[in-house]
């Protein structure tokens, strides 16, 4: 396809401009002749599919009918993509005759040269390049010249040299690299890269270098320390997620749970961090704000539990008639035994209405018939109804089951079993 279409670009510039004479005063942003934006479009869908071949060839015509560089630089850029690397040196040399006046066609002819392994040529050229220029890409280049020739050592002074002029961070960043991979010099690496991050900040690249190095020398503490370091520059979800992993690794709560307030990355976490260290004060409003926001029902009867849980003075009628309320609610959309049980324990526990708290027991245990839990409540009930032979009878079981060693199931029992002593029914 593309060669019809090389041809049909061709045919265009024939019939077209033949006579013309590129200006040299043409602005980058001024059309050189009529089919130009037409031949750019051919040419960037060339490249689009990797037709380099014609891309480049397209660019080429282009540069030479408006003598515009970066038509220039895009087909040498597109032959390197083709592997055409003696024709991009060639073009080069004719283009330059050997000159450094135009620094970006030397850069490419260095990375054909590298890619042609003529790797000595391109060393030379590099070396003047980087006299020159003092730029930290350059200095680079030269290093990973000379990493190829496997001449680690003096990759390495060129780039600690070029360093200690402005601190660039990519250049550190290579110098750790070089350290850490080809002379084996681990310490010296991760000294370089924490020095730096002290001393002028951990950005991006010098956190991520740190760390790909932790990872690799399975260092959880430092791996943690650096991560917290790049949150606060980039707080991205992927990153707080990687501190969320590391704190519950270790296990440790208290530290994930100040990192989830004060970042807000995850609230569903947040609420589980709560319960773990049973934080009934904070998990209460969190769990209603998460209902609010998603309208799941069993948030608010989360919230309905743990105010009564957070509760100082658990007599508190005003505290009850919110809890009752929501639970209530949330019963007649999702009637979970845990929820029934909850609120016909608290309904009989203070004697608000016991009747009603038995019937929501009984529902909870039409579902769960052999929950210890369940069956302590309606035992409780039946204490508070006055029918102790009958609470009694059904304690004893409990304590039997799993969950009767509970300390509030001992103690109902105890009660329960002097109310009978005492000759009640």
């Amino acid at each position: 396809m593309y060669n019809i279409l090389t041809a049909f670009v061709f045919s265009i510039l024939l019939s077209g401009c033949m006579g013309l004479t590129p200006d040299t005063d043409i602005k980058p942003s001024q059309k050189a002749f009529e089919e130009e934006d037409a031949i750019i479009m051919i040419a960037l869908r060339a490249e689009q599919v990797k037709e380099y071949n014609a891309s480049s060839s397209m660019f080429q015509t282009l540069y030479e009918k408006s003598s515009k560089k970066e038509y220039l630089y895009r087909s040498l850029q597109n032959a390197l993509l083709a592997k055409n690397y003696d024709n991009v040196i060639e073009k080069i040399d004719d283009e330059t005759d050997g000159s450094f006046d135009d620094m970006h066609l030397v850069r490419i002819k260095i990375l054909a040269l590298i890619n042609a392994n003529r790797l000595e040529e391109a060393k030379s050229i590099a070396i003047m390049l980087v006299e020159r220029s003092q730029e930290a890409d350059d200095y680079i280049l030269v290093s990973n010249i000379y990493v190829k020739l496997s001449k680690y050592d003096t990759a390495l002074k060129y780039l600690e040299s070029a360093y200690t002029k402005d601190y660039n961070e990519k250049i550190l960043d290579k110098i750790s690299v070089i350290l850490y991979v080809n002379l084996d010099r681990k310490k010296d690496a991760i000294a370089h890269l924490e020095t730096h991050a002290k001393v002028h900040g951990c950005s991006k690249i010098i956190c991520n270098r740190l760390l790909s190095i932790y990872s690799n020398e399975n260092n959880i503490e430092a791996l943690l320390r650096v991560y917290l370091k790049l949150y606060e520059i980039d707080k991205t979800q992927q990153i707080a997620k990687k501190i969320v992993q590391i704190y519950g690794y270790t296990k440790d709560y208290l530290k994930l749970i100040s990192f989830l307030e004060k970042n807000g990355t995850d609230d569903q976490l947040l609420l589980q961090m709560y319960l773990q260290v049973k934080n009934y004060k904070k998990a209460a409003p969190l769990a209603k704000k998460l209902y609010d926001e998603t309208a799941e029902i069993s948030y608010l009867g989360q919230s309905a539990i743990f105010e009564y849980e957070a509760a100082e003075d658990k007599s508190d009628a005003k505290m009850h008639k919110s809890v009752i309320d929501k639970l209530k609610n949330v019963i007649l959309i999702d009637p979970k035994a845990l929820y029934l049980n909850y609120l016909g324990y608290l309904l009989i526990d203070h004697s608000i209405d016991i009747k009603a708290g038995m019937g929501y027991i009984d529902m909870a245990l039409k579902e769960q018939p052999n929950s210890a839990y369940y069956l302590d409540s309606k035992a409780w009930g039946y204490y508070k109804l006055g029918q102790c032979k009958k609470a009694y009878k059904l304690i004893k079981k409990v304590i039997k089951m799993d969950g009767g060693d509970e300390k509030e199931v001992q103690d109902h029992y105890k009660i329960i079993k002097k109310c009978t002593k005492k000759g009640k029914n």
